[in-house]
C-alpha cells in the first residue's frame, strides 16, 4: 500500500469507533507489551528502518535518511573499571575523620575523607550504615589519582537551614571532574526538601520564584556508575548528570510527593552515552528529563509515577539553541502521571530533537500518554507566537498501550514554521478507563501509522 503523508495546516481531531481495529478496545494491559507485528517492510524503507532491530537501535535506513552513519550506543563494558595493580583498594571511612552520624554537621569530616580517597591509589570511601550524616553544600572535586568507589550504607541528610545555600543555590552534593567513579551501597540520600517546597512560588504565589538545590549532581565526570541508591525528597531536582560521558545509572529508587515542585527524578543535560536501567521514580515533576546537548541516551525498565512522565525538553527556552538526538526509552510502566512520553519545545528557539524512539511502554491513567508540544509555555502569561522553533523529527512510538485519563490520548501540537516530520506510530492501543473511546489530535505534523493503531491516527 502507498505511503500516506499529510501536512496538517489546521487542527484536526480523529475519533475512531470500536470497529476501527476490531477488538483493539479490549483491555490493553491484559498481556505484556507485544512484540512488533509482521508487516511488509519493503513498502516503507525509511520508516521501517527506525524499528528494524536487525539493523541496530535505529537502523541503517533511518541513519542514511538523516545523513549520518548508524548510531551506536556505547557498550557499558567500557565502564568496568580496570583492576588495580595494588592488592586491594585503600579503605577510607568518614568516621575516621570525625564524622559522627548523629545528626550533627559532618561536612568537614566528609571533605577531609574525600581528600584522602581522591589523592590515594584506588580507594573506597565508606559512609557507615545505621547512621544519619548531616551535610551542608559540599563538592567532591577531581581529578583523582585513581578510581574511587563511594559506598553509601547509611543515610546522608541535607541541612534544613536554607541560609547554608546563600552563596550558591544550585547544588547540595556535587561530584565534579572525576573519572572512573562508582557511587553504590544501598544507602539513602535525603534532600530534606519540604522546607524548600513550602517556600516555592509554585506552592505559594506570594513568594518570589528562586532556585533550589539539586540533591545529587555529577558534573564533567567520565566513566561513571551510580547504582543501588535511594534518593528522596530533594530540594528540587533529585539526580542530575551535567556534561558527563559514559554513564550507567541503575537500580535507583527516587521518590518525593507528587505535589513537590520541580523535583525531577533524573535530569540529563549535555551528557553523552548514558544508560538508565531498572529505576523506580515517583516525584512532583518529570521522572526523567532530557535537555540540550544530550546524545546517545537509553532508558530501560523504568517505573514512573506520580509525576510528569518521561520528557525530552523543554528545549529552546529564552530563544536558545538546543540539540538532542539518539534517545531510546525501551520498557516502562507509567502510572497516574500528567504526561506519558513527551517532547516539549519553546517557540523562538532553534536546533533540533531527532532520532528518538519510545517503545514497549504500558500506561495507566495517564493524562497525555503521547504528546509533542512545540508551543510549550512555562509562564503565567501567554507566550507570543514566533516564527522560529526547535525542529522535531524522526520520532518512533512502538508498542505502547494502556489507559488515558483524558479524551485525547495522542497529541501532536507542532509548529507552523517548523512542522514535526518523520513521526511513526506502530502498534498503539490507548483507550479511556473501562475501554472507552479516545481521540488523537494533530497540528502541523507529517507522519505514518503502521499496524494496529488506536486512537486512529490523524496523519
Amino acid at each position: 500500500m502507498g505511503l500516506k503523508r499529510h501536512l496538517f495546516p489546521l487542527l484536526m481531531l480523529c475519533c475512531c469507533s470500536y470497529s476501527c481495529y476490531g477488538n483493539f478496545l479490549e483491555d490493553p494491559l491484559s498481556d505484556d507489551v507485544d512484540e512488533a507485528s509482521p508487516y511488509d517492510k519493503s513498502a516503507y524503507p525509511t520508516y521501517f528502518g527506525t524499528i528494524n532491530e536487525d539493523a541496530g537501535e535505529f537502523g541503517e535506513e533511518f541513519a542514511t535518511s538523516i545523513g549520518y552513519g548508524e548510531p551506536q550506543l556505547f557498550s557499558f563494558k567500557r565502564l568496568v573499571h580496570a583492576e588495580s595493580p595494588y592488592s586491594s583498594p585503600i579503605m577510607v571511612n568518614v568516621d575516621d575523620f570525625g564524622a559522627k552520624g548523629d545528626g550533627s554537621d559532618d561536612t568537614q569530616a566528609f571533605e577531609k575523607a574525600w581528600e584522602k580517597a581522591c589523592s590515594s591509589g584506588p580507594s573506597v570511601l565508606v559512609i557507615s550504615k545505621n547512621k544519619n550524616y548531616l551535610l551542608k553544600p559540599i563538592t567532591f572535586s577531581g581529578p583523582c589519582k585513581s578510581s574511587v568507589t563511594v559506598m553509601i550504607y547509611g543515610t546522608i541528610e541535607a541541612s534544613s537551614d536554607r541560609s547554608d545555600w546563600d552563596r550558591d543555590r544550585r547544588y547540595w552534593i556535587n561530584f565534579k571532574n572525576i573519572q572512573n567513579l562508582r557511587v553504590d551501597g544501598a544507602g539513602t540520600i535525603n534532600g530534606n526538601g519540604e522546607i524548600w517546597w513550602k517556600n516555592s512560588c509554585k506552592i505559594n504565589k506570594a513568594f518570589p520564584c528562586t532556585q533550589a538545590p539539586t540533591a545529587l549532581t555529577f558534573s564533567s565526570c567520565m566513566n561513571l556508575i551510580v547504582i543501588n541508591l535511594s534518593i528522596r525528597d530533594s530540594q528540587q531536582i533529585h539526580l542530575s548528570f551535567e556534561r558527563c560521558t559514559n554513564v550507567q545509572a541503575s537500580n535507583l529508587m527516587i521518590t518525593a510527593p507528587g505535589t513537590s515542585p520541580n523535583t525531577d527524578g533524573i535530569h540529563i543535560t549535555s551528557t553523552q552515552n548514558i544508560q538508565i536501567t531498572n529505576c523506580v521514580i515517583g516525584t512532583g515533576d518529570d521522572c526523567i528529563s532530557i535537555v540540550s546537548g544530550s546524545q546517545n541516551v537509553k532508558a530501560r525498565d523504568i517505573t514512573c509515577g506520580p509525576g510528569h512522565g518521561i520528557s525530552i525538553g523543554s528545549l529552546g527556552s529564552g530563544n536558545s539553541e538546543a540539540h538532542v538526538s539518539q534517545v531510546i526509552v525501551d520498557g516502562a510502566n507509567i502510572v497516574g502521571t500528567t504526561n506519558g512520553v513527551r517532547i516539549k519545545t519553546c517557540q523562538g528557539g532553534s536546533g533540533n530533537a531527532s532520532n528518538i524512539k519510545f517503545q514497549n511502554i504500558a500506561m495507566r491513567d495517564v493524562t497525555n500518554p503521547i504528546i509533542i508540544d512545540q508551543n510549550y509555555c512555562d509562564s503565567n502569561k501567554p507566550c507570543p507566537e514566533k516564527n522560529t522553533g526547535v525542529e522535531v523529527s524522526n520520532v518512533v512510538y512502538n508498542n505502547i498501550k494502556g489507559t488515558s485519563a483524558s479524551d485525547v490520548a495522542v497529541e501532536f501540537d507542532c509548529s507552523k514554521s517548523f512542522p514535526c516530520h518523520g513521526i511513526v506510530l506502530n502498534n498503539i492501543n490507548l483507550v479511556g478507563s473501562g475501554g472507552t473511546t479516545t481521540t488523537s489530535s494533530c497540528k502541523y505534523v507529517n507522519g505514518i501509522a503502521i499496524g494496529n493503531v488506536f486512537p486512529c491516527p490523524c496523519f
